[in-house]
């Protein structure tokens, strides 16, 4: 019976040290968990994961050598030279991106000898792989793929990327990729390797940074798209058990914390900035600060000056909370660097034989009392209250003030951020909860919330809330498009072509939910896709939810206790309406919201004032036409048909959501539909 219900979860120790990286602990995590529960690997549907390999490559300035092929016509060689060779990029203090180039002159017919010389040349100054970047590439990439198809490095091409013009950023952005191209291709095929040696033959995803899944092979030719794939899995998964409207979804780990708003339902994505430097590539707006469980304490020597970033996972150090009392007895502060470089002011406690433990939140905060019984994080109390204690000896303190200082130095540093998004994106009026996520969600969340006077909650198996969240996502795929005043057939086409796209990468045809849009001033068109994936049983490894359900969940996420009424009799979706009264100053106003779930209680579509309409396509047609002939400006217009959800709430003239809404309805197989129109 399909329930949506976890039946079991393991966690195994941070691989920082191993040769393959984190792609140990996917494998080793995968085989405990299999003998654990003694899963039949034959039964075995879907294995999904996200990483941190792309991220940590690059932070690590753990790249490779980058050949550039700049291409264009000869009369445009000086501009295309300096928006295409791009030198050593930094990536962070001593770290750099390395490359190489050459021009190649595409006003003539390309010659397959003088191509293969260029990578001959490339190659013998170091470059191990390989990227094309042509001017104008995204409209004609013909050239791109022919040199591709001469390299026998690894190559990347910057129309594969993105389908928007500006060479410079292209560029770039195909140049981060190849760097850890090689680093990709290893992992995937180790990962890979190790579930089909268990002989598992289940489809295998990975999670990318927008917050849906792909396949592997995407993986190993577009790894940037994986950066911030695991704060995405957090998110999803957060979205996924708590239902959130509006929110900030805290995760904790051991090293860093990652921080997103969720608004109507929905995180925002943007493009990537990665080391300062501008991509074309969208992920989820997570912004990530180096504080968290594991933080390590700095000093003066007189005084506690910092928390963080290094951690007790980058220094390789037990926690003190975690170990006996005994093993802490006559333990000395010491100083040390956690990695060559960094300064000398991080502290442990150091008994006998050089054995060191850290002292971090988690031992402050076990030191306190605050971790609940069963909670990840619990540790042990008195070991933890030794090891401040011992801290504190030398420093004049008593237990209670360090272990106080220690989570108030760290709890500031975390809000600084939360309170730039709260501003961002106008949160201050929203009635928003923290969401505590991770394994160390309970050590800074609730502090945190305390300190904002507002509400928190901490999600139901936080220290897996990510693998919940990627083992759950959808596959999502999104594309951009550079064109002018796009005809309905043009949107049309650009819809279909990603529909397939999403289909071939393994999501069901009837799952398929669409969203288009057209940024006016950009003259860019975006069409994002999201469908489920195909398994054995059933469409989805979500539970259902019934009538009653999805009531209760609405009037939840409505943040109200009654007034809520379902509008309509839809197979696949719930739409609920309420009346929402607000009082600002001496003015009244009185508002419909009109919320969208899917059968699994997701969140799809959420307006704080719409007017809804529901019948057949005809019917829909003649209410759609009288409804533009009363607007000046393009009405935000959603259609609900069937099992799919149409977004044309971003088109901007009267004309082209006329012709776009009616093509729809015309190729519809329903009897009903619903508009909901933005008021």
């Amino acid at each position: 019976m399909n329930t949506g219900k976890i039946i079991g979860k393991v966690t195994v120790p941070t691989t920082h040290f191993s040769e393959e990286g984190v792609s140990t602990g996917i494998v080793e995590s995968l085989i405990k968990l299999i003998l654990k529960e003694g899963i039949n690997e034959s039964k075995i549907e879907l294995i999904s994961h996200s990483t941190t390999q792309a991220v940590n490559a690059l932070l690590e300035g753990d790249t490779t050598k980058v050949g550039i092929i700049g291409m264009g016509v000869n009369l445009e060689k000086n501009d295309i030279v300096k928006r295409t060779n791009l030198g050593n990029v930094k990536l962070g203090p001593n770290k750099y991106l390395k490359t190489c180039y050459r021009f190649l002159d595409t006003s003539k017919f390309l010659d397959k000898e003088e191509i293969l010389q260029i990578i001959k040349e490339l190659k013998e100054e170091g470059a191990k792989v390989l990227i094309v970047s042509e001017a104008y590439g995204v409209d004609d990439p013909s050239n791109e793929l022919y040199v591709m198809e001469k390299s026998d490095l690894p190559a990347t091409a910057g129309h594969e990327l993105t389908g928007i013009y500006g060479l410079e950023i292209r560029t770039l952005t195909a140049a981060i990729n190849a760097s850890i191209l090689l680093k990709a291709i290893g992992t995937a095929k180790y990962v890979e390797k190790a579930v089909r040696q268990q002989k598992i033959s289940a489809p295998l995803t990975i999670m990318k940074g927008d917050g849906g899944v792909t396949d592997m092979n995407t993986f190993k030719t577009k790894p940037i798209l994986t950066v911030l794939s695991g704060p995405a899995a957090s998110v999803a998964g957060a979205l996924l058990h708590l239902r959130i409207l509006n929110g900030i979804f805290i995760e904790v780990g051991g090293t860093s914390t990652n921080i997103c708003v969720i608004k109507n339902g929905k995180p925002e994505v943007k493009y990537v900035t990665i080391m300062d430097h501008p991509t074309c590539i969208k992920s989820l707006d997570v912004r990530v600060v180096g504080i968290a469980g594991g933080s390590l304490v700095r000093w003066s020597g007189k005084k506690i000056t910092d928390v963080g970033p290094r951690s007790a996972h980058i220094s390789g150090l037990r926690y003190s909370c975690f170990a006996e009392p005994q093993e802490l007895e006559g333990g000395q502060i010491v100083t040390f660097m956690p990695k060559e470089g960094d300064p000398i002011d991080y502290i442990g406690i150091e008994v006998g034989a050089g054995k060191r433990f850290a002292i971090t939140n988690t031992c402050a905060a076990n030191a306190l009392g605050l971790i609940p019984d069963n909670d990840y994080a619990k540790g042990n109390q008195k070991s933890a209250q030794l090891a401040l204690s011992i801290l504190g000896q030398r420093l004049g303190m008593d237990t209670k003030e360090i272990a106080t200082k220690i989570l108030d130095i760290s709890i500031r540093k975390i809000l600084q951020t939360i309170r730039t998004l709260i501003r961002e994106y106008r949160l201050k009026d929203e009635n928003f909860m923290l969401i505590g996520g991770g394994g160390g969600a309970s050590i800074l969340v609730p502090l945190m919330a305390e300190k904002l006077n507002c509400q928190y909650r901490i999600a139901d198996n936080s220290e897996v809330i990510s693998s919940i969240g990627v083992c759950t996502a959808s596959i999502r795929e999104e594309r951009e498009k550079l064109i002018d005043n796009p005809s309905p057939d043009e949107i049309s086409l650009f819809i279909q072509e990603v529909e397939k796209i999403a289909i071939s990468k393994g999501a069901l045809p009837e799952s398929i939910s669409t969203q288009s849009e057209y940024i006016n001033e950009k003259c860019l068109l975006r069409v994002t896709v999201y469908g489920n994936m195909k398994l054995d049983v059933g469409t989805n490894d979500t539970k259902e939810i019934d009538d009653e359900e999805a009531e209760v969940l609405a009037c939840e996420l409505f943040g109200i206790n009654e007034g809520v009424h379902r509008i309509f009799d839809m197979k696949d979706y719930y739409i609920f309406a309420c009346e929402i009264h607000k009082k600002k100053l001496f003015l009244k106003s009185k508002k419909q919201s009109v919320l969208v779930l899917d059968k699994y209680g997701h969140v799809k579509v959420s307006i704080e004032n719409a007017d809804i309409y529901s019948g057949n396509p005809r019917e829909m047609k003649q209410k759609i036409q009288s409804l533009i002939n009363d607007h000046e400006l393009a009405p935000q217009i959603h259609i609900v048909d069937g099992k799919r959800i149409l977004d044309f709430s971003s088109l901007s003239s009267t004309v082209h959501v006329l012709k776009a809404v009616t093509e729809e309805l015309n190729k519809t197989v329903n009897n009903q539909v619903t508009i909901i129109i933005k008021v």
